[in-house]
């Protein structure tokens, strides 16, 4: 029974370095950016973020299916592993009602580009504080955001 505890031991303790350091070199990665980053978080706007995205090439209208359904696949692979569709906490926050509480350059700034936004915005890192686990950057396409954001609207019940 001793033997079993040991081994059980020896096999969490890798996962728990990892998971408290792997990412620790990234916790203040925002000195390394280049000027036109930095500047930009000088300047922080928590309605947009960090990133391309803003309100002049964000524009909504009725809900696209196709581009929801892409978003859908996307999200299964590279998201559901952490968050929910609920407003239930997995690893990270759940879903629901994401697309009311903050803009859709906000969030589209979010999900391609994590590791500066984590290191600026105050309503990201209390999230941290909750969750202890940073969001990774899943190296998502402008047009994978834009997907993955429609879906998210589908999720909040828009038509």
């Amino acid at each position: 029974m001793k033997r079993i505890r040991v081994i059980a031991l020896l096999m969490v303790i890798p996962f728990v370095y990892f998971a408290c350091n792997g990412n620790a070199e990234k916790e203040h990665k925002i000195v390394d950016h280049d000027e036109s980053q930095v500047k930009e978080v000088e300047n922080y706007d928590p309605e947009r973020g960090l990133g391309e995205f803003d309100e002049s090439n964000v524009k909504l209208g009725p809900l696209d299916v196709a581009m929801a359904e892409k978003g859908e696949r996307i999200a299964q692979t590279k998201c559901m592993s952490c968050h929910k569709l609920s407003d239930e906490r997995l690893v990270g926050p759940g879903w629901k009602g994401v697309t009311e509480r903050q803009t859709p350059h906000w969030i589209m700034n979010f999900i391609t580009n994590p590791d500066p936004m984590l290191d600026v915005d105050p309503e990201l890192q209390a999230q941290l504080e909750m969750c202890l686990v940073r969001m990774p950057n899943q190296n998502l396409t402008s047009e994978d955001a834009r997907e993955v954001y429609e879906f998210m609207r589908k999720n909040d019940g828009v038509k």
